[in-house]
């Protein structure tokens, strides 16, 4: 059987988009990539879309898979080795974690544009209890920890990449306090398959996002990502 294309649907700074961007480079899939604006999305999208979100995978040019769990592990069923467990339970516990790293996306998202002061310490807090939790859990979690990369991988490198590039005295983030997370973003950053999932100048791109919105908290931030 032929392989089959694949189309994936993004937006630049995306970490959702990015979760497969990662998986598709780790499996050495061809794929044909379009960027859009999300702000102004084209028509065929929107037809195209169900949630109007991206990521959506276009599979031999009519079929349309989206959210990103659903599209990673379709990608990764197509392209063996699977890096989901292959034991029920241990496949169902990896797939709660990724649920759980969603969560943690989007209170990252929440602090990244808190639009005043008391929304970014309550969103930081929120975001420093999730670290927390996943921290404790690495201990002795092979779903969280194992030796290979793993589907859970895909959706840690994102929300790990943009706690280093967001340097801030009030972040939630701090290697020291979460060691085995930062061990496993040094392992991570250092891949192919996560160098290659964004644009060359995507810290510049976020800073730009980041201007746009409202709140000091945000601009904060952009001014933190531009002087490096």
């Amino acid at each position: 059987m032929d392989f089959p294309h694949l189309h994936l649907v993004s937006f630049d700074i995306c970490p959702f988009v990015q979760r497969s961007l990662i998986t598709l480079n780790y499996k050495a899939a061809p794929y044909e990539l379009t960027r859009i604006d999300l702000a102004d999305p084209p028509d065929w999208f929107r037809e195209r879309s169900p949630l109007g979100k991206v990521p959506i995978l276009i599979v031999n040019g009519d079929t349309v898979l989206f959210e990103s769990a659903v599209i990673n592990e379709y990608i990764d069923a197509v392209t063996p080795p699977e890096r989901l467990p292959p034991e029920p339970l241990e496949r169902a516990r990896a797939r709660a974690w990724i649920e759980y790293l969603s969560e943690q996306t989007f209170a990252q998202y929440r602090w990244m544009t808190a639009a005043d002061e008391d929304a970014f310490e309550r969103a930081a807090h929120e975001a420093a209890r999730g670290l927390e939790r996943l921290e404790r859990q690495m201990a002795d979690d092979h779903a969280l920890a194992g030796a290979e990369f793993s589907l859970v991988d895909a959706t840690l490198a994102p929300l790990l990449m943009r706690y280093a590039l967001l340097t801030h005295e009030d972040s939630p983030w701090d290697p020291e306090s979460f060691p085995r997370l930062a061990a496993r973003w040094q392992w991570l950053e250092a891949l192919d398959a996560v160098r290659d999932s964004v644009p060359a100048d995507f810290s510049q791109r976020l800073a730009t996002y980041l201007d746009g919105q409202t709140g000091t908290a945000p601009r904060q931030l952009a001014a933190a990502l531009r002087r490096g």
